[in-house]
C-alpha cells in the first residue's frame, strides 16, 4: 500500500490549506479502509487530526474541531483534510494512514505544513 499525501504549503495565520492523500498498491478498494490524518512537530509524539470511517462517519479532537474537515472520495481512491482559519500551532508535518487508530495500517511519507506572519 502506497500514501503519498500533497497539498502542503506555508499560509498565514487564518488562512486556508486542502490535503490530499492518494492510495494505490492495495489489493483491496480505498472504500473499505478508515482513514486518519496525523500531526507531528520535532521532538513530539503523532497527533491525531482526524479520522473518518469507511462509512463517512468523522471524528475530531477538540484542537480542531470545526475548523479541519475530513472527507474521503472513493472513486479517486483520495483522502482529503480541509484546514481553515489555520493558526502557528498547526505548523506540522501532516500524514495520512490507512486504519481509524495510530497502531497498525500504513503511513504517508508526510507533507509539510507552516503557519506563520
Amino acid at each position: 500500500v502506497q500514501l503519498v499525501e500533497s497539498g502542503g504549503d506555508a499560509v498565514q495565520p487564518g488562512g486556508s490549506l486542502r490535503l490530499s492523500c492518494t492510495l494505490s498498491g492495495s489489493a483491496f478498494r480505498f472504500s473499505i479502509y478508515d482513514m486518519s490524518w496525523y500531526r507531528q512537530t520535532p521532538g513530539k509524539v503523532h497527533e491525531l487530526v482526524a479520522r473518518i470511517t469507511s462509512g463517512g462517519n468523522t471524528d475530531y479532537p477538540d484542537s480542531v474541531k470545526g475548523r479541519f474537515t475530513i472527507s474521503r472520495d472513493d472513486a479517486k481512491s483520495t483522502l482529503y483534510l480541509e484546514m481553515n482559519y489555520l493558526k502557528p500551532e498547526d505548523t506540522a508535518v501532516y500524514y495520512c494512514k490507512t486504519g481509524y487508530n495510530y497502531n497498525g495500517g500504513s503511513w504517508g511519507q508526510g507533507t509539510q505544513v507552516t503557519v506563520s506572519s
